[in-house]
Formats: structure tokens, C-alpha cells, sequence
């Protein structure tokens, strides 16, 4: 065993070695006691979680897109029935062979 100055530092230099581990070992316990009482405030208020969060974005992305989609495809069609109504009207307007008489 160590005798005198040398072994008084060794005992100190233990001391400050346990000290350290217990202040990790508070500081763990504090952190997870601070991110269990923030998660239960978050749940009492009704947060959404960022995963949650993003899955309906992209939900909503996707609906804007196909709507989009949909909202062209119509324009097309009313465009087609519009451009055929035409046709019959202008095709309704003139007389046709069968009703005319020579």
C-alpha cells in the first residue's frame, strides 16, 4: 500500500472517480424523468408525433396530386362534350337532304 502524500492523492483521485459516475448516473435519471414528464404533458395536449405528422402530409400531398389529375381529365372531357354539342347544334341547324324539296 501506498504511504504518506501519494496514497491521500490516490484516495482523492477515487473519490473524484466515484463522484463522476454517481453525477453521470443523476444526470441519466434526470433526463429520462424530464423526457417521461414532457412526453406525458405532450399526450395530455393532444401533439401529434412528428411520424404521425408526416404520414398525412404525404397523405395529403397525394390527394392534391390526384386531384390535380382529376380536375385535368374533366376539363379535358367538358371540353370534348362541349366541342360535340356543337357539332349537333350546328348539325341540327342545317336542313338536311330528306326534308328538302326540289
Amino acid at each position: 500500500m501506498s504511504t504518506g502524500p501519494n496514497r491521500i492523492l490516490d484516495e482523492f483521485a477515487k473519490l473524484m472517480t466515484d463522484a463522476a459516475g454517481a453525477a453521470q448516473g443523476v444526470r441519466r435519471e434526470v433526463e429520462t424523468a424530464f423526457r417521461a414528464q414532457a412526453e406525458r404533458i405532450l399526450n395530455s395536449m393532444e401533439v401529434v408525433q412528428r411520424e404521425e405528422f408526416e404520414a398525412v402530409r404525404d397523405m395529403a400531398v397525394k390527394a392534391r396530386e390526384e386531384n390535380a389529375r382529376l380536375a385535368a381529365r374533366l376539363d379535358a372531357l367538358e371540353a370534348r362534350l362541349a366541342g360535340t354539342e356543337t357539332d349537333d347544334i350546328a348539325a341540327a341547324g342545317a336542313p338536311s337532304k330528306a326534308r328538302t324539296k326540289k
